[in-house]
């Protein structure tokens, strides 16, 4: 289990430094930030001037005039009403500073993981990018938008409050302060265990959504196989192994909370003891002591807050280190620093050099081996073979979603490595074997393809690819919304979607991974006289185990293990026998046979 082995590696992190990543996010707002800090010093201030208005009213309670005594608690009044406005703006500045750098966070790591290769989601599974974007950030939220906040407000009055328990009975102040190295030891000593179990906690939780993620994406297969006992049996012990960890670590905060607020409330009693004693003896007012015990509260409530506060920064520090690790993981496929522009227009020329490429969840085997092709500009070809041959391989480096490990891919003769992603990639259009379909209306599924295009020009694409009739009997036609992952269209729907989407973009190379694959046999005739039609004057590459469907291409070339084992037209290569004869007598036997 991946957030098993995470969690023991990531033990030993930085601990609440961690939360220094955030200053990148937080530095924008430099203004906010000071804004919130007057708020907090100005609320920690009135906090801690109450308890002086307090011993006046207490000690002048027999012994002052009556309008003294007005004077006295009309001032304990307004130093209420500048807490409470001070409480208000602060909660107001820090609570929108959370949700500010919160939001930027979120936008940043959706930036960067949105595009990482392929290979980066071979490590991570897609689940737990999702539970670091919604989770851990929830926890960032919580800390900037309250713990951080209180904490140096309870900072503040600790450090204010010590100072005028100082100021108003060193002796009791000194009692007071031998209970402090009593707290601080248990917010050390457990506060680490907290800090590893919350991490720990975290991985779990990440593991468990990105286990429902994977059952909920494939529901369809889930239930299809029966597999739903299964399945609930794996999501229910993740989801038991994040309640273990949740309950070891509420387990640490509550003893060390309980050590600490009694060794504090015990602290309190004891100088209290020691105070009305002094009283008795006159050497102290009751206003003073009075004032003792309220600021000996206030500094115990600090000291108290500040521990539970501990617990929130160390978990807030592993999802902290965890969004890290997304916006710092480096890319196997990145863009050079100085990148080369795509001449323009494009012509669509594209050459493999000598290639060689091992994908990185398989080392061991080459999915392709010196493989070397050109396809001339506005070409049409085919590549054929057994699964696994490599043919799809070669559209995922001509897209750049791998970097071969050996030789040169090139379009227009200049080498994709030296272009940026984004520039060369508009100059391709992909129909892939599983069509991607968005939780949107049809006509905005086509329109990705090109997001400027008008309503008139997606429907052109739909007719085009033969999709215009079964959209325009949809309940609201094009605006119909057809589901998460396209639930509401059928398979070969949804290619033909897919494929409308490429006719639209209207790039110089068309690339068409089994386009055809889920049609039926009409809907295949009408698909491939548009793919005819539309690959006049582009470069295409048509990956196909039909062969009925690459018969008309300008080349055909066959793959096994990986390499270019024939070449030829549809003729020629029945005719030369081997692999590409082989299964053209299987196909077109069976199909004769079936008919």
């Amino acid at each position: 289990m991946a957030a098993k082995e995470t969690s023991e590696d990531r033990a030993k992190s930085k601990r609440v430094g961690a939360l220094s990543g955030l200053w990148p996010f937080l530095a924008p707002y430099r203004g906010l930030m000071a804004a919130s800090l007057m708020a907090l010093v100005l609320t920690a201030c009135v906090s801690l001037a109450l308890p002086l208005a307090v011993r006046r009213v207490v000690d002048a309670f027999e012994t002052s005039g009556e309008q003294l005594l007005d004077s006295y608690f009309l001032a304990a009044l307004v130093l209420a009403g500048l807490l409470a406005i001070g409480t208000a703006l602060r909660y107001y500045l820090v609570t929108r500073l959370g949700e500010r750098v919160v939001t930027d966070i979120r936008k940043a790591v959706f930036d960067r993981v949105i595009g990482m290769s392929p290979s980066f989601y071979e490590k991570i599974m897609t689940g737990e990018v999702l539970s670091r974007i919604t989770t851990d950030t929830t926890l960032i939220l919580s800390v900037i938008g309250s713990s951080v906040s209180v904490a140096l407000r309870n900072v503040l009055i600790l450090i204010g409050g010590l100072v005028l328990l100082f100021i108003t009975s060193p002796k009791l102040t000194g009692m007071v302060l031998l209970v402090v190295p009593l707290v601080i030891v248990p917010i050390v000593v457990l506060g680490r265990r907290l800090r590893k179990l919350s991490r720990e906690n975290q991985d779990w939780i990440a593991a468990s959504s990105g286990n429902a993620s994977e059952a909920l994406t494939s529901v369809q297969a889930v239930q299809a196989f029966t597999h739903e006992p299964f399945s609930q049996r794996t999501f229910s012990d993740v989801t038991e192994r994040s309640f273990d960890s949740a309950r070891r670590r509420i387990g640490t905060r509550a003893v060390m909370t309980a050590i600490v607020i009694f060794l504090v409330f015990a602290g309190v009693v004891g100088v209290l003891w020691m105070g009305a004693r002094d009283v008795r003896a006159e050497t102290m007012s009751v206003g003073e002591l009075v004032q003792f015990v309220i600021y000996a509260v206030m500094v115990a409530g600090a000291v108290g807050a500040l521990s539970e506060i501990w617990g929130e920064l160390q978990r807030a520090a592993g999802a902290t280190e965890r969004l890290s690790e997304l916006l710092h993981a480096e890319d196997e496929v990145r863009d050079p620093a100085r990148p080369r522009p795509l001449p323009a227009p494009a012509r669509g020329e594209i050459a493999f050099e000598d290639v060689v490429f091992h994908y990185p969840a398989r080392p061991e085997t080459a999915a392709l081996n010196g493989v070397s092709l050109d396809v001339k500009p506005g070409e049409t070809v085919a590549l054929v073979g057994p699964s696994g041959a490599g043919k799809t391989t070669i559209l995922q480096l001509l897209l750049r979603f791998y970097d071969p490990d050996a030789g040169t891919v090139r379009l227009d003769g200049m080498d994709l490595r030296d272009m940026a992603r984004s520039d060369f990639r508009r100059a391709l259009a992909l129909v892939p074997q599983d069509p991607v379909v968005f939780a949107d209306t049809a006509r905005e599924n086509i329109r990705f393809g090109r997001p400027e295009a008008t309503d008139a020009q997606v429907e052109a694409a739909a007719r085009a690819a033969a999709a215009h009739d079964f959209l325009t009997a949809l309940p609201q036609g094009y605006d119909t919304y057809v589901g998460e992952r396209g639930v509401m269209l059928s398979g070969g729907q949804k290619q033909r979607i897919a494929i409308a989407r490429a006719i639209l973009r209207d790039a110089p190379v068309l690339l068409l991974d089994e386009a055809t694959s889920a049609l039926d046999a009409e809907s295949e005739r009408a698909v491939q006289s548009a793919v005819d039609e539309l690959s006049r004057g582009r470069t295409t590459l048509i990956v196909a185990h039909r062969l009925a469907t690459v018969k008309k291409a300008d080349r055909i070339l066959v793959f096994e293990a990986g390499r270019i084992v024939a070449e030829g037209t549809h003729d020629s290569l029945v005719a030369e026998g081997g692999l590409y004869a082989r299964l053209a007598r299987l196909q077109f036997t069976e199909g004769v046979a079936a008919e």
